[in-house]
């Protein structure tokens, strides 16, 4: 089915019915409305598959809602459903949110220069390159500033060095987003903490606070919180009919392609379904979308160590996950989150699937590959028969018993690796560089 999935270019979601009416919890209290999964045609194993291959992950929470109730939720360990955790990254895109309200109220216009709010020698740029710097490149990741600094999370001047005009380069930088709260502080007069209570955590009822982490400013909250705020999302920012955000416009610049540079990111939003994405840490451009078994439509928060938060309209989803990272500390969770999808497109009992795919059964060294990538075999599996498909679902390689495998010739991009062992089916990506 995984590469069924690719090859026809269409994501299939197990779900039924046409959507019904969005259900908003109660701002206090913890009643909130459920979903019965076997309405949707879910298989009871299937689920049990799923949250064990999260649990096997470092997951600490779970949930997903459908048209605004859950269908799943389920914590890990000793987490329950009052514990607090941090959203990491995942966070930007409350910034971005409250950013937009700022503008609405006209405290902030976006299209300034950074420097009315944060004073000149906010930089160390030059006057004239620090005033190309304007808050909308902030909110698009395009400052221009360098992500090559020995502290990246560092706001103060010395830190903030040239690299590229503004608007001319994306790179991931936590040091110039973060810088968003103090324009929010010094552009309305109020504490990031009591504007962001006022105007977005109380009306929808979450609970958490930011508080410092090193140079950073971190969420923590509940794991119906984040879903709270990804409801919100789901429906455009109006919250029971209440709109938070009217501006309309903003909210659809915030969840769209922002530049052409890095089109799977918006205001703050990473964004599925592009033609190509890059990552932090790289300028390497990635062909295809983000997430290619994900809902193609969908809006995403991600943060460090797999926080992640799927908007999903089309299929009237939204998904959580909390816990430390999946395999190993990485700033964005596409890939696991990917995996997740997989899972989710195997639910329903009618799909035809017989198996789920175990990505934990091998790991791809290099990857991002470049002439060669080593397959790490599970201790206890042998590679019987091994396939290599591209993003088309045609398969370009094909060996037996091999550990090494010679993809110099491919073109780059991103491929799916997929190995028989004795204990059954293993599916992977592999980037070629």
């Amino acid at each position: 089915m995984w590469y069924k999935l690719l090859s026809s270019g269409l994501l299939v979601l197990p779900l039924c019915g046409a959507a019904q009416t969005l259900y908003f919890p109660p701002n206090v209290g913890t009643t909130w409305q459920t979903t019965d999964p076997a309405t949707l045609g879910w298989c009871p194993d299937r689920i049990d598959s799923l949250y064990n291959y999260l649990g096997t992950h470092n997951t600490k929470a779970f949930l997903v809602l459908k048209d605004g109730r859950i269908v799943l939720e389920h914590y890990f360990g000793s987490f329950t459903q009052d514990s607090l955790w941090y959203w990491a990254s995942a966070g930007k895109t409350l910034t971005s949110t409250v950013v937009g309200i700022a503008q609405e109220e006209g405290y902030v216009d976006i299209n300034s220069p950074s420097s009315t709010y944060l004073g000149t020698g906010w930089t160390g740029e030059t006057p004239a390159q620090e005033q190309m710097i304007t808050v909308r490149n902030q909110l698009t990741m395009t400052t221009g500033l360098s992500d090559a600094v020995p502290d990246p999370d560092c706001t103060t001047p010395p830190c903030l060095a040239y690299m590229a005009p503004a608007g001319t380069r994306w790179a991931y930088h936590n040091a110039p987003y973060t810088l968003l709260q103090a324009v929010v502080e010094n552009a309305t007069g109020q504490t990031f903490q009591t504007y962001f209570n006022n105007k977005l955590r109380n009306p929808i009822g979450m609970n958490g606070l930011w508080l410092p982490v090193g140079e950073l400013h971190l969420y923590f909250s509940n794991a119906r919180s984040m879903a709270r705020f990804g409801l919100l999302a789901l429906n455009h920012m109006v919250w029971a009919g209440d709109t938070l955000l009217h501006d309309t416009a903003y909210f659809h610049a915030a969840t769209t392609p922002s530049q052409n540079l890095n089109p799977s990111y918006g205001y703050l939003w990473w964004l599925n379904g592009q033609s190509t994405f890059m990552l932090p840490q790289t300028q390497f451009v990635f062909p295809g979308p983000l997430m290619p078994d994900a809902p193609l439509d969908a809006y995403n928060a991600l943060g460090k160590n797999d926080q992640i938060i799927n908007v999903c309209p089309s299929k009237g989803i939204v998904l959580v996950r909390m816990g430390n990272a999946a395999e190993k500390s990485v700033q964005v969770s596409a890939y696991f989150n990917n995996i997740i999808w997989q899972y989710m497109n195997e639910l329903a009992c009618n799909s035809g699937i017989t198996d789920v795919e175990d990505p934990g059964g091998f790991v791809l060294v290099p990857n991002p590959a470049g002439s060669t990538v080593q397959l790490s075999i599970a201790s206890g599996r042998v590679a019987n028969q091994i396939e290599v498909v591209n993003a088309l679902g045609q398969s370009v390689i094909s060996a037996s018993g091999e550990v090494e495998l010679n993809v110099a010739d491919l073109a780059p991009g991103v491929y799916w690796v997929k190995v028989e062992t004795n204990t059954g089916r293993h599916v992977a990506r592999l980037v070629k560089e």
